[in-house]
């Protein structure tokens, strides 16, 4: 390859390379307005001057219209090239003075923007580069805009200062305006304002481009294309991010296919549509009345407004904030007679977090029909948020919502408590969206011959949730009923185990050994640690300074890098780990953000797909031990961080590299209680293929289920025998009734346990087992003296009555 010498250092550039691309190759950083890559070189702004010395002679070019060619030498920080290069400056500056970029890059010169000039200054945003018409006519194919004038009176504008017919608002003038300049507005070109495109994962309450990443945790996190707003695809013409990409990796002719897939089971996951209130009276069309998920993107780091809580109309922060909930729930008049079982838990910790990020001025107030916090400990968080936040919690059905126009506040109108009809002021209202089935639904049963019921949910059997009305074909999540994320872990978790034990006589025939590159022996290297202070959103960095913890973290020693990054969990940020770590040498890694028990193992893969030993890294807990604990001092919080992190990285200084052992495991599953949960886990767990042992403390399998006679959707008795049947009928389980677990010994895959009678009499047996199932499940609180249980014989608990009512005793 043909060779040039930049700055004294030799260089092989390609054919038809420019001084100044070569220079970019090299990480030479060379000023310039007037250049893009996507265009032919222009010379309009005459900043990337440099000193080029070809045979005897020496002379200042435009780097980005002089062609690189051999035996060149480029010098690109001479003292007549920095001269030439702040004279052109300084005529920039006095043209527009006000220019954000033009005041940054004369800083980077020497030059102080707000100095007495010698020039007159113009107070003008447009330098004349000509980006703005070249990207409309070279990459478009549009000319709508151009230059009109000469002289001094030269401008670029639309032809005949009439509208242009032929704008199509793709926006590439105003994104390569180097100085945003008004003539570029599309107002000023189209005659009407942009027609953004909404983010969707930020509710739109955010711009996107028409190639973008979903979000920053996107697997993969890489950008996809819209078809249906892209320029190429609308025109034929553009095709900038094809020449941007370097990878190559854009191919616009690329078609969806369809693939044959075969499989044993399915599970249906298709998730849910939030729904949409318009057609409701509570003031959606208003922009400060949002719906609950737009509300969780304003709260969010990542969000639209950095995790401030603010009004989209006008970006202040609210004082009065109202959440009304059961839009789109418990809704007769919609068909959605049905509760979401989300609503009410999710806007108490919205008020909360409302009231953490925006301090104590803000005044969360929930109107509410039932308040149903039935979750575990949910109940605990709404008196938390009632008696330590002072959310407030009003019973009343909202009728209506109506905007103040002149402040753009709204007016809810209620009936309290006492009946009596209120207008209320609030600043920014929260809709509480509730759960509907997905558009699409219809299409998906049909296509998988599944039946749904009236609501538009999966259809199943009634003791049976995780099955749908098709065998073999399972659902989990939302599909089958609103539900919150507990309840869709652990449907899932029931789908999954169904399909198992369809599948278990084909387990393992189609799986891979993940490969990973050779590790590194980093014994006897001098430690070079990584550190990595993560912001979690507003979990931490809402509390903890990160970039502080991060620039105190460079100071210690043996640390070569630390920053401070959004998420340290995502996809993304797992790239950018192993490059540091190939980039610095980096032998030891440490990460301050959550916690180890959810993430060390990530962050110990990332390492083993670095080339390195998993337990070179440690974690400092910088969320639960500081931000979590420690929200109203935040100067505390952060101080404590930068201690665990320095803890963890002087433990990492002595850390070694580890070996795995492979052990066996014992396939066998011990089963603690012999009630409906236990009788299920171990017939999943047999149907899977594994051994089984069920250990009850009474005489009989049954468990409370015995003492329920009829629930909302059938009896109780059939699924009763039919279960203890196949439990007892069935060759992988082992049944002992009247016995108890006495002791148990050993480590995940190898346990053993001591089972003996129930009476403490006997001696125990010994039983090998790989795992353990508590499924002890619970009894009634019958310590009730307050309401006379056990001092008058017609206060009975539920169970009690139940047993009266089907006794058939009057």
């Amino acid at each position: 390859m043909p060779k040039l010498r930049i700055d004294g250092q030799a260089f092989d550039f390609r054919e038809g390379m420019t001084v100044l691309e070569c220079c970019r190759e090299m990480d030479i950083d060379i000023p310039t307005m007037c250049h893009h890559e996507t265009l032919k070189p222009y010379a309009s702004c005459r900043l990337c001057l440099v000193e080029v010395n070809e045979g005897r002679r020496s002379r200042v070019v435009t780097s980005c219209a002089y062609p690189a060619s051999e035996g060149i030498e480029v010098k690109t920080n001479t003292e007549r090239v920095v001269k030439a290069r702040r004279g052109v400056m300084e005529l920039t500056l006095a043209r527009t003075p006000d220019a954000p970029r033009v005041r940054e890059m004369a800083r980077k010169m020497g030059l102080d923007p707000d100095a007495p000039s010698r020039l007159a200054r113009r107070n003008q945003d447009c330098i004349m580069c000509g980006l703005c018409v070249r990207i409309c006519a070279d990459t478009m194919g549009r000319s709508a805009i151009g230059f009109i004038g000469r002289g001094a009176r030269r401008r670029i504008g639309v032809a005949f200062d009439r509208y242009s017919p032929v704008c199509m608002e793709c926006g590439a003038c105003l994104k390569v305006c180097p100085t945003s300049a008004q003539n570029v507005r599309l107002e000023t070109i189209k005659g009407a304002p942009a027609q953004k495109i909404g983010k969707e994962f930020d509710q739109g309450l955010r711009p996107r481009s028409p190639i973008y990443i979903p979000y920053a945790q996107a697997v993969p996190g890489i950008p996809v294309i819209d078809r249906d707003r892209c320029a190429h695809f609308l025109t034929g013409e553009c095709k900038a991010c094809e020449k941007f990409c370097k990878a190559g990796a854009i191919d616009y002719t690329q078609q969806d296919r369809e693939e044959e897939v075969e499989v044993g089971a399915v599970v249906l996951s298709p998730g849910f549509t939030p729904f949409d209130p318009r057609g409701k009276s509570l003031g959606y069309k208003y922009r400060n009345v949002v719906t609950s998920l737009e509300f969780e993107r304003i709260l969010s780091a990542s969000g639209p407004f950095g995790g401030h809580v603010v009004r989209p109309s006008d970006h202040v922060k609210p004082r009065r904030l109202a959440f009304i909930q059961c839009v789109g729930s418990r809704d007769t008049s919609i068909h959605h007679d049905y509760c979401s079982g989300v609503c009410c838990t999710y806007a108490i910790k919205e008020a909360i977090i409302a009231k953490e990020h925006g301090g104590p001025e803000i005044e969360p107030t929930i109107f509410f029909m039932d308040l149903r916090t039935h979750g575990k400990d949910f109940e605990k968080y709404y008196v938390r948020a009632r008696d330590q936040y002072n959310v407030r919690f009003v019973r009343s059905g909202v009728s209506e919502v109506m905007e103040v126009p002149e402040t753009g506040n709204l007016l809810i109108k209620h009936v309290d408590e006492a009946g009596h009809a209120r207008l209320d002021e609030y600043d920014m209202v929260v809709l509480s969206i509730g759960l509907d089935k997905r558009r699409d639904v219809e299409e998906v049963a049909t296509m998988m011959g599944v039946r749904l019921n009236r609501f538009g949910f999966g259809e199943g059997p009634v003791f049976e949730p995780s099955h749908t009305t098709r065998a073999g074909v399972f659902s989990s999540g939302v599909f089958s009923g609103p539900m919150d994320i507990p309840e869709t872990v652990v449907r899932a978790s029931a789908a999954a185990a169904d399909a198992a034990a369809l599948l278990s006589a084909a387990r393992g025939q189609l799986s891979r050994t993940k490969e990973y590159p050779p590790e590194r022996d980093a014994r006897g290297e001098p430690p070079r640690i990584g550190v990595f202070i993560c912001h979690c959103g507003v979990n931490i960095a809402g509390v903890v300074d990160v970039a502080a913890v991060a620039e105190y973290t460079r100071s210690l020693p043996g640390v070569v890098h630390a920053e401070n990054t959004l998420y340290a969990c995502s996809g993304d940020t797992q790239n950018h780990f192993k490059e540091v770590i190939k980039k610095h040498g980096i032998n030891r890694l440490v990460v301050s953000s959550c916690s180890p028990r959810t993430h060390e193992p990530l962050f110990q893969e990332t390492l083993r797909e670095a080339g390195l030993n998993k337990y070179l890294f440690d974690m400092a807990n910088i969320r639960d031990q500081c931000s979590w604990v420690h929200p109203d001092n935040p100067e505390l919080a952060t101080q404590k961080a930068k201690d665990l992190t320095r803890m963890a990285v002087a433990k990492a200084r002595l850390l070694e590299p580890l070996q795995t052992s492979r052990l066996p495991v014992v396939k066998r599953a011990l089963i603690v209680g012999g009630g409906l949960a236990g009788m299920t886990a171990a017939l999943a767990t047999a149907e899977a293929g594994y051994e089984a042992v069920l250990v009850e403390k009474t005489g009989a399998l049954g468990g409370m289920l015995r003492h329920i006679k009829h629930t909302a959707g059938a009896e109780t008795r059939p699924l009763l025998e039919e279960t203890i049947a196949k439990v007892q009928s069935h060759p992988r389980i082992r049944v002992l009734l009247n016995s108890q677990v006495r002791q148990t010994e050993g480590f995940v895959g190898a346990f053993t346990s001591a089972i003996g009678p129930a009476d403490g009499a006997g001696e125990a047996e010994s039983i090998e087992h790989g795992t353990v199932i508590l499924a002890t499940g619970a009894s009634e609180w019958r310590d009730i003296p307050e309401y006379l249980y056990g001092r008058n014989e017609n206060v009975v608990t539920q169970l009690q009555f139940e047993e009266e009512l089907f006794s058939g005793d009057p």
